[in-house]
């Protein structure tokens, strides 16, 4: 273990493999840049539909934590499982949600993607062609 390179030694907790803890952490990282994206994107468009898009790409990155807290020892096989599925529905339930409200009917501005936003609460901004046109 010696010929490790010292972050490597300090990952391996409990006799675990330290390449699981890299891959665990490089998700963590990864997963984080994707979900900030998100929230950027909700930010500038201040839409529902964006709100439930990070949140459920949110999902992933609690996703990775859980995975860390069981290699860590802190969360117990059970309870990873539980959390893991329920992480699943929660995605689930949030895309289902954003796919309905781009599909919403009633009173509709087209979008630049070819969706519409049918009334749900949301202030896309309008695209450049939509502003060149009024």
């Amino acid at each position: 273990m010696s010929d490790s390179a010292p972050w490597l030694v300090l990952g391996g907790t409990h006799g675990q493999d330290p390449t699981t803890f890299v891959l665990l952490s490089a998700a963590a990282v990864l997963t984080a840049v994707v979900v900030g994206v998100a929230v950027a994107a909700f930010v500038r468009r201040r839409s529902r539909r964006y709100l439930l898009v990070a949140l459920a790409l949110s999902t992933l990155l609690a996703r990775s934590a859980v995975g860390l807290g069981a290699y860590a020892g802190t969360i117990g096989p059970g309870l990873h499982h539980t959390l893991e599925h329920g992480l699943d529905v929660a995605m689930a339930a949030l895309v289902i949600a954003a796919v309905f409200l781009v599909g919403r009917l009633g009173p509709t501005t087209a979008q630049a993607d070819g969706g519409v936003d049918g009334g749900a609460g949301g202030t896309d901004a309008p695209t450049a062609d939509e502003h060149d046109r009024r």
